[in-house]
């Protein structure tokens, strides 16, 4: 493939799913808002906010590793980028490659590393014990997320590719309609809400508790960085589960990818409207003890073709 195209596609889907992230947090905000019987903000708050913050200045903490803490933004958002972009190309583009899932799943661990090391590269105690918290999740969400697109993979005949998993979707059913595919669909839908750091999951960002967590000590462009990453996982983590559980975003799909794109977005801004914040040992025993065995029982179940 040219190289320019793919510098183009990258650029294209990453404007596009910035704008998309961005979009789902201001309906986050808004849906969010109206529970609480308030009005909530106009459609283009998130745009401002960022706008806002790359406009100030970043400074950078006297105790801190300054390199590591400017670039852990720029990682997180890279891999956010890099996920979407192989997302995007999957579903409207037919641009997939083998093992391709495997890839969106090693990039998506970047944001959170890159979390871990901007708070402890800060030098603050409460940004590394917000990054301590976020360690503890990523041992936690990641084998039950993991275990449920194993279910996936064996439901495509073994497939590591985006691409034959959704041509295996086109031609035999959506995987949403099966009973390991709902469970893992469920399973998937909660440790992405710990992924994005959502409640009852944001125990690394407990503003009441810790301020801002693993972010406390950014400001300005850096911090705008973050947020842009956060906004960009908020829109590829919707779409990683279209795309998987409910047959993509191709051709006459797309109408009903959209649907279940704001379904799937429905569904994380309601958990975390109705669950209080969780202790990190209590979100640790949820997943190892909780979904584990549930998300092990979905692959079992594909295994023996249900």
């Amino acid at each position: 493939m040219n190289i320019w195209l793919v510098i183009l596609t990258f650029v294209l889907a990453t404007l596009g799913t910035v704008v998309l992230g961005l979009l789902s947090k201001w309906v986050d905000r808004k849906v969010t808002a109206r529970i609480h019987w308030r009005v909530g903000p106009p459609w283009y708050q998130t745009f401002a906010d960022v706008l806002k913050l790359l406009g100030k200045e970043t400074i950078v903490p006297a105790t801190a590793q300054k390199w590591t803490f400017l670039s852990a933004p720029i990682i997180g958002f890279a891999g956010a980028a890099v996920a979407a972009s192989i997302l995007w190309g999957a579903n409207l583009t037919h641009a997939s490659f083998v093992g391709d899932l495997i890839v969106v799943v090693y990039v998506l661990t970047l944001p959170s590393l890159a979390i871990i090391v901007g708070g402890m590269a800060s030098g603050s105690p409460i940004a590394a014990l917000g990054a301590s918290r976020e360690m503890k999740l990523v041992f936690a969400f990641e084998l039950p997320m993991i275990l449920a697109l194993v279910t996936v993979i064996l439901k495509a005949q073994g497939t590591l590719a985006l691409d034959g998993i959704l041509d295996y979707q086109a031609s035999n059913g959506m995987f949403i309609g099966s009973v390991s595919g709902v469970i893992a669909f469920v399973v998937a839908v909660l440790s992405a809400q710990a992924k994005l750091g959502l409640v009852p999951f944001d125990i690394a960002e407990a503003e009441t508790e810790i301020i801002a967590g693993p972010f406390t000590e950014y400001s300005g462009p850096s911090l705008a960085v973050f947020y842009l990453m956060k906004a960009v996982l908020l829109a590829v983590l919707p779409i990683l589960l279209v795309t998987v559980f409910w047959g993509g975003f191709r051709g006459w799909g797309l109408l009903w990818g959209t649907l279940a794109y704001v379904l799937v977005l429905v569904l994380f801004v309601l958990i975390r409207n109705t669950n209080p914040r969780l202790r990190i040992d209590q979100a640790l025993k949820f997943f190892w003890f909780g979904l584990t065995p549930v998300s092990i029982l979905a692959v079992v179940l594909a295994g023996l073709g249900y």
